[in-house]
C-alpha cells in the first residue's frame, strides 16, 4: 500500500490588501535616470545641515498650529452680533486682543485673549455650540434694537437670557410694524437669511386706507422707482375688508428700510397697519400671540437650514446694510 500523501497547503490568494509572499517588489515605471537623479537629491538634501530628516516608520508626523480665523467672523459665529455690526464694534474700540485695540480684518488664534467692551469673551467651536432659533410676534410699538436714546420698549427685553452669547435679530420690522420676528444665535445664519443675495421672500398682511386701482396694482407688481432703486412686489393678492379700510397680501424679496409702506405711499395709498406673515419657510404660527416668544426644536432648526439658499464662500455683507425693514 503506498504511504499516504501530505495534505497540500492552500494556494494564497492575491488581494490588493496584501502581496503574496516571495512576489517581486513593482517597480514604479520611471526612467532610470531620473531615478538616479531623484536618489542622489534626496541623499544630498539628507546631508545638508538644518535639512528636515525623513521621519520614521510610524513615528507621529508634526503638526503645525496655523488655526486662523478674522475676529469679526469669530464674535459673529459666537452669536455676538452681525459681522456688519461686529466690524463697527471694533472700529469704536470695543473689541481687544491680548490686551490692545483690535483692528479691522485681524486674525485670531486658540491662545489669544479677546475681550468684548471690557468682558473676556469664552469661544467654542461653532460644531460645538447649538444653533437656536426663535419666533417672536412683536406687538407695534417696540423697537428692534438694544439701545434707543428714547428708551422705548425693545424686543429684546421679551427674549430669554444666554449665556455665552446673545440673541441676533434676523431682519427688522419699524416700530409701528408687527407680526413675525426671527431671532438665532448664529451670526452667519443671520447673515446668510438677512442678505439681499439669499433672495429669501417675506410676506405681509397690509392694510390701507382705501382701494388700489388696477393701474396701481401694475405699477406695484411690474416696479416702481422709489429713492434709492426701483422696487416691485412679488405677489399682490386682495385679503378683502370692510368699508374705508382693505386688505392685501404682498411679497418682497429684500429688506429695505420701510420699502412696504414706501411703496404704497408711492401709488397714492397710505397704509394703515403692516404686519409679517412669514420670513422665508417659516411661517407665523398661529398659537404666536402677541408677545410671545416660541423656540425651534433641533429637528426644526436642521428643516429650516436645508430650505435655505447654499451659503456663499465669501462672506455676505450687505452694502447697503437694513434698518429697519418692512
Amino acid at each position: 500500500m503506498p504511504p499516504p500523501r501530505k495534505p497540500s497547503r492552500p494556494a494564497k490568494v492575491n488581494t490588493p490588501f496584501r502581496k503574496p509572499a516571495g512576489a517581486p517588489k513593482r517597480a514604479h515605471p520611471v526612467d532610470a535616470k531620473q531615478e538616479s537623479r531623484h536618489t542622489a537629491s534626496a541623499g544630498s538634501a539628507a546631508r545638508q545641515p538644518g535639512s528636515v530628516r525623513p521621519a520614521r516608520r510610524g513615528a507621529p508626523l508634526p503638526t503645525v498650529d496655523t488655526a486662523s480665523a478674522k475676529l469679526h467672523k469669530v464674535l459673529a459665529d459666537a452669536g455676538y452680533g452681525s459681522r456688519r455690526e461686529l466690524e463697527e464694534w471694533i472700529q469704536a474700540g470695543r473689541v481687544s486682543v491680548n490686551g490692545e485695540p483690535a483692528h479691522i480684518g485681524q486674525r485670531i488664534g486658540a491662545g489669544d485673549k479677546i475681550r468684548v467692551n471690557g468682558k473676556l469673551v469664552h469661544l467654542r467651536l461653532a460644531a460645538e455650540r447649538r444653533q437656536r432659533v426663535l419666533l417672536y410676534h412683536k406687538p407695534e410699538g417696540e423697537i428692534v434694537s438694544r439701545d434707543d436714546p428714547q428708551g422705548r420698549p425693545s424686543v429684546f427685553d421679551k427674549l430669554p437670557k444666554m449665556r455665552g452669547g446673545r440673541w441676533i435679530a434676523v431682519g427688522r420690522l419699524d416700530f409701528n410694524s408687527c407680526g413675525l420676528l426671527l431671532f438665532t444665535n448664529d451670526g452667519v445664519l443671520a447673515e446668510r437669511m438677512m442678505h439681499p443675495r439669499s433672495d429669501i421672500e417675506r410676506e405681509y398682511a397690509v392694510r390701507v386706507v382705501g382701494e388700489l386701482s388696477i393701474t396701481a396694482r401694475q405699477q406695484l407688481t411690474a416696479g416702481i422707482e422709489l429713492e434709492d432703486g426701483p422696487a416691485r412686489f412679488g405677489r399682490l393678492l386682495d385679503g378683502g375688508g370692510e368699508g374705508a379700510n382693505r386688505w392685501y397680501r404682498v411679497t418682497i424679496s429684500e429688506g429695505r428700510n420701510r420699502e412696504v409702506r414706501r411703496m404704497f405711499e408711492a401709488v397714492g395709498v397710505t397704509v394703515s397697519r403692516l404686519m409679517r406673515v412669514r420670513y422665508g419657510p417659516v411661517q407665523m404660527p398661529p398659537r404666536l400671540k402677541r408677545g410671545m416668544v416660541l423656540e425651534l426644536e433641533a429637528a426644526d432648526v436642521a428643516a429650516l437650514l436645508k430650505q435655505l439658499p447654499a451659503a456663499a464662500s465669501t462672506p455676505l455683507m450687505a452694502k447697503n446694510p437694513e434698518k429697519s425693514e418692512e
